[in-house]
């Protein structure tokens, strides 16, 4: 049995190095390496594969974030609500710019933004919502954009974690998460379902005159050269980065789908174990749909429970396994952004769900034998 990796990029690359390579001597012999014709190759190819009208390239995911936020003129003092069970980068943009963090708990099945937490946590400072398409799934966007509509506010999608899934409406209808709210923001570090080969990044959006703004913003508030129009940064995602992203993204629905029959698999050894609660889907589904696909597993993400969460991760190490907890505290405790607003009894599931998930490998190289290995290996662990 080949060694298992949590991610393995090095078996992707050589999958598809005949086609990378070439993209990538491109940049290196036409020397764009800043805004060249790979970028805007990429940026065409995105939009199309989206369904979006306007992508706009950037540096990284935390950039995307907080450009979004910056795009939508939001002011010191204003609140937005977010998941308390997510990576730190969401909340720490909102901070960054002097917003005001409402963090609030999320599901205890698909482990998304609740959406009775939401209603709750608005008030008339309430000035957005960040949900988190958090471990490779879309949250209940459309509850969301309801609520967003009725209270005229932003939704910014957190999709760092979740390119490529669908969201399906009630009327059965499918749209690309990132693609719904006001504006969507995503990552393509190298371990996301579509990541390049260092840091990367781009904002989604389909409204016109927002699209504009964020453009600017992206290359230090300019439009022209030397003329700033509007604060900015300098967030741009390199040609390299593009070149390798242009030449992933045909294989994207490919890397989702053998994602998806990893997990199935993965469900199927476990679902005779009391002791082990297997992902569930957004749509409520028992495991992972045939029929759709709302959710791409960035990560694989299993409740332990009846059984030693943080022994079965050091058990896994032991025997080759890497693993990983994602999250392993609370953003509403973490020292950066403690808060006397917080009550723990309004963190139920979040405070659950640190002791109980643990992520196991997951990536488009995982074959049979891996994964029977590392579910038999689990399985006796939780047998005794």
């Amino acid at each position: 049995m080949k060694k298992i990796q949590m991610v393995d990029l090095k078996g992707q690359y050589n999958d598809i190095k005949d086609v990378v390579n070439p993209s990538i001597q491109e940049v290196i012999e036409n020397t764009a390496f800043i805004n060249g014709p790979k970028v805007h190759d990429f940026q065409k190819n995105l939009e199309t594969y989206l369904g979006v009208k306007h992508v706009i390239p950037c540096a990284n995911g935390t950039d995307a974030l907080q450009i979004a936020m910056m795009g939508l003129g939001l002011k010191p003092g204003d609140e937005v609500i977010t998941a308390d069970f997510t990576f730190a980068a969401t909340v720490e943009v909102i901070a960054l710019l002097q917003l005001t963090p409402v963090l609030v708990d999320v599901n205890e099945d698909d482990f998304n933004i609740n959406i009775e937490a939401v209603k709750k946590a608005i008030t008339p400072k309430t000035k957005a919502i960040v949900p988190v398409h958090l471990f490779g799934q879309c949250a209940n966007i459309e509850a969301i954009m309801d609520i967003a509509n009725e209270h005229n506010l932003f939704v910014i999608e957190d999709n760092a974690q979740a390119i490529g899934a669908d969201y399906t409406y009630k009327d059965g209808s499918k749209v690309k998460a990132g693609t719904i709210g006001n504006v969507g923001a995503t990552s393509f570090f190298p371990s996301k379902n579509l990541g390049c080969y260092g840091d990367g990044g781009a904002i989604f959006t389909n409204d016109d005159q927002l699209a504009h703004t964020i453009r600017g913003i992206v290359n230090h508030g300019m439009y022209e050269r030397y003329h700033h129009d509007v604060v900015g940064v300098n967030s741009r995602l390199d040609s390299i980065q593009a070149a390798v992203l242009n030449a992933k993204l045909p294989f994207l629905d490919a890397y989702n789908k053998a994602r998806q029959t990893a997990a199935r698999k993965y469900n199927t050894a476990f679902k005779d174990i009391d002791s082990i609660i297997t992902p569930k889907t957004v749509r409520g589904c028992d495991g992972v749909c045939d029929t759709c696909d709302c959710h791409v597993f960035h990560q694989y993400t299993l409740r332990v429970q009846g059984a030693n969460r943080d022994a079965l991760a050091k058990h896994l190490n032991e025997k080759g396994i890497p693993c990983g907890v994602y999250y392993p505290i609370p953003l509403h405790r973490q020292k950066a952004y403690l808060d006397s607003r917080y009550k723990e009894n309004d963190f139920g599931v979040t405070n659950t769900l640190v002791k109980d998930v643990i992520s196991l490998p997951m990536h488009t190289e995982l074959d049979d034998e891996q994964i029977d290995y590392i579910t038999s290996t689990i399985i006796n662990f939780i047998n005794g």
